[in-house]
């Protein structure tokens, strides 16, 4: 039986502090994403002239208990956090077979580049952040899965870098799930069919990773002066899971999944302990409103849409692993870390949330969740007897 029983669908890589500023045209350089250090040695991002909400450190957390005590540098990290090999060994200890990858300094859906307000800049960045990307997974295309950031302010370019991107490996397209946000039309314009059918072609599914829309930070400042900086993150971790919800729901009634029934879509890091109510409540919905009769394109009800065309990935939950996996769908599940993140699971806990939580089910449900779907959805080669080899000595070094 392989040691390795986890691919990972959802993980960050902690941007290097020269990224931009080693890379972009020599006209742009004082322009880019970079690192600046305050006089207590700590270290921000500034992104169109503003600081970004969370510093290098705060991004990298796993190994050091929680957001109380962020990493001041790279050099107090987890080494996995940023280097890529330090990465490798990390998944061998933990029986990690792959990563999928996600941004930090350009958002969750690639918004900060926004705030540069040029569009030749905001495209070489996203270009640049890809190409980093990519050498990054060099160490192991097989298991460090890249997805594309887009332009999403151009539709257009935003195609032209996916067909780009497809062909140095990259495994999925990261989107907004709510572009209307951000002055684009909604998710059911024939605006972004291009985008629909560039992904069926190149078979690449879609993310909505959490934080990619509207995520109220001038409003978060407030409560953190009212409430506490801890209490206020807390209530924003749980909002923006549920702000992936409604994201959801947008997607499903925008008429997308009826007009393109090969797509695919993912909801990161948000959770699957709501989903159960979301599609009764659709359902309801939908049938109370007698939606079919003026939209007849919806050829099924909105949580078969969700079973044919969505995925749903979860970490900490230990009660709807447990009691709603058949609400759910096991063929929609997929199983995340959100290594090095501050809500990550991280070392012993990784194993330990995985037992508590899917102890009660069958081998076959376990390995649907953990290994099964991610491996069809991303197309994950798996690992060879040396791999297997190689994973035993670097675990029995740990």
């Amino acid at each position: 039986m392989s040691g390795y029983t986890i691919i990972d669908v959802d993980t960050h890589v902690t941007e290097s502090p020269d990224l931009w500023t080693s890379r972009a045209p020599e006209k742009m350089r004082d322009r880019v994403p970079h690192v600046e250090t305050d006089k207590d040695g700590r270290l921000s991002w500034f992104v169109g002239g503003e600081s970004l909400l969370a510093n290098p450190g705060m991004t990298a957390t796993a190994g050091r208990g929680n957001m109380q005590n962020p990493p001041k540098n790279y050099e107090e990290m987890h080494p996995g956090a940023h280097d890529a090999q330090e990465r490798l060994k990390y998944m061998d200890q933990m029986g990690i077979w792959a990563m999928v990858m996600y941004p930090n300094v350009g958002g969750f859906g690639a918004q900060e580049f926004l705030k540069l307000n040029d569009p030749e800049l905001m495209l070489t960045c996203v270009q640049i952040y890809n190409d980093w990307q990519t050498e990054w997974a060099s160490a192991d295309t097989r298991r460090l899965l890249p997805i594309t950031s887009l332009p999403f302010w151009d539709v257009e370019a935003a195609v032209t870098e996916i067909r780009r991107c497809a062909t140095m490996g990259h495994r999925g397209i990261l989107f907004t799930g709510e572009p209307q946000f951000w002055g684009q039309p909604l998710l059911g314009d024939p605006h972004w069919n291009p985008l629909w059918e560039v992904s069926i072609e190149l078979n690449l599914p879609i993310s909505f990773h959490i934080g990619s829309g509207n995520m109220e930070l001038g409003l978060l400042k407030n409560k953190i002066e009212s409430y506490g900086k801890m209490a206020a993150f807390t209530e924003l971790s749980v909002d923006v899971f549920l702000r992936n919800g409604m994201q959801m729901t947008d997607l499903i009634m925008s008429g997308v999944l009826a007009r393109y029934p090969e797509i695919q879509f993912i909801s990161v890091e948000s959770g699957i302990g709501w989903i159960p109510f979301v599609l009764e409540a659709l359902d309801y919905q939908f049938q109370d409103n007698g939606v079919s009769k003026d939209n007849p394109e919806f050829d099924r009800l909105p949580s078969e849409y969700f079973a044919r065309n969505i995925y749903a990935c979860y970490w900490f939950e230990q009660t709807a692993p447990r009691r709603l996996i058949d609400k759910v769908g096991v063929d929609n599940i997929l199983f995340e870390t959100d290594f090095p993140h501050p809500t990550s699971l991280y070392g012993d806990e990784v194993h330990k949330r995985i037992k508590g939580g899917l102890s009660d089910c069958e081998e076959s449900v376990r390995r649907k969740i953990l290994w099964d779907n991610a491996q069809q959805l991303y197309q994950v080669a798996p690992p060879t007897a040396q791999d297997e080899a190689k994973r035993e000595t670097v675990a029995a070094a740990a």
